[in-house]
């Protein structure tokens, strides 16, 4: 397990931090892919909380996650990155996000990880 120890989120909608405490489990598999599960919460700059269970597949050539692993800089072209969040959330501002299906597209720098995320429309 990775420990998600903060950042930030910048939105159309909703922007704000990462909250330090959640955590990303990895599982190699025997096909070179990584699964991902990433369990976070995620603070609104009005205050409203919103847990994400984030979901995904890393995976490219060995050459690359070889780098990738190195903490090398990567063309995120190279490798395939993609997940699915699901978030939840008490605050009535935000009760849309209980209702969207969220993708993601994402990529290493080191050792963080940046996540561009999309609502389904």
């Amino acid at each position: 397990m990775l420990a998600v120890t903060g950042g930030d989120f910048n939105g159309e909608k909703l922007h704000g931090r990462v909250l330090p405490g959640g955590g990303d489990w990895t599982m190699q598999r025997s096909d070179h892919c990584t699964e991902l599960d990433a369990r976070y919460t995620l603070e609104t700059d009005d205050g409203a909380l919103i847990y994400v269970q984030d979901r995904g597949l890393r995976h490219g050539p060995e050459h690359t996650m070889a780098r990738l692993a190195k903490g090398e800089p990567v063309n995120p072209r190279d490798y395939y990155f993609r997940t699915s969040a699901r978030l939840e959330t008490a605050a009535p501002k935000y009760a849309w996000l209980n209702r969207t299906v969220v993708v993601g597209s994402g990529m290493r720098h080191g050792d963080e990880e940046t996540i561009d995320f999309y609502s389904v429309v």
